[in-house]
């Protein structure tokens, strides 16, 4: 009697999260390694979500460590984090199991994991902190949008399964409303009022496409959140683990001057009356 063979892993391109601009921590290390978990993950029929909970614990142990003293600990934790919190989207797309609910909670737990991350780091600076950091986050999410939209693209695909309790769906999403839109509001409104301030009320199509060259979300994307627990991993290796929140305000004035560029870009295209 032949033997069962385990289930072949599907090639990256289907599980990753196609984006126009490539977060190299994430595309180069940690999403091939989640990719060689996805076969055995499938085979036992694990939920997504339960890789979630597993691995925001993972994130607050480390968070606890740092707190204690820890660098070597901490800093492996963290990668580990990161490789299962790339697995369970590839997981759940390889599986058909992408839920809403599964992205609210994705979202909202590594939010938990900054916070308790950065108060280690900090301590009672970490929450403005972690404010700091779901802005730049927010950005590299906004960029993405306006980029799609003014190319006409889809942002995100529907999820596969309709199966949402409606009452955590309720909560998470009660939750995302208090604290990830209001930013998502300031900041895109922000974005339209300059964009308006060289381009007029109406801009073209071809002042937002200039607006939103692919550059930008590439330098975005790599402000993503595998690439800051990649580097606060480093600094911890390092043991200077503060010089990571330091890092958060040069990256907000990195984006600062990336987003005078691209106004920079609307005014000239408007200029030669394109």
């Amino acid at each position: 009697m032949g033997t069962m063979s385990a289930p072949s892993s599907p090639p990256l391109a289907q599980t990753r999260k196609a984006r126009p601009g490539i977060e190299w921590a994430a595309e180069r290390l940690f999403r091939p390694l989640a990719q060689r978990l996805i076969p055995p993950f499938a085979e036992r029929g694990v939920n997504p979500a339960y890789l979630v909970l597993f691995h925001t614990a993972l994130g607050l142990y480390a968070a606890h460590s740092i707190r204690r003293g820890g660098r070597l600990t901490p800093a492996l934790l963290l990668q580990v984090k990161t490789v299962l919190d790339n697995l369970d989207g590839q997981l759940a797309r390889a599986t058909g199991q992408t839920t809403e609910t599964g992205r609210y909670l994705d979202t909202e737990m590594d939010l938990v994991v900054n916070a308790a991350l950065n108060v280690a780091l900090v301590g009672r600076w970490g929450l403005p902190l972690t404010l700091l950091q779901s802005l730049i986050l927010t950005v590299d999410y906004l960029w993405e949008r306006d980029y799609r939209a003014a190319r006409g693209e889809e942002f995100r695909a529907a999820p596969a399964q309709n199966t949402d309790n409606p009452h955590l769906l309720a909560a998470l999403k009660a939750v995302y409303a208090a604290y990830f839109v209001p930013q998502e509001k300031l900041l895109g409104a922000v974005f339209e009022r300059r964009l308006n301030a060289h381009a007029g009320p109406t801009p073209t199509q071809t002042q937002r496409v200039a607006y939103t060259p692919q550059p930008i979300t590439g330098l975005a994307a790599n402000l993503g959140l595998s690439t800051q627990l990649l580097a606060l991993g480093a600094c911890l290796l390092l043991g200077k683990p503060r010089l990571y929140a330091a890092s958060l305000p040069v990256q907000a004035a990195v984006l600062l001057g990336v987003q005078l560029w691209r106004e920079g870009r609307v005014e000239r295209t408007t200029e030669r009356g394109v």
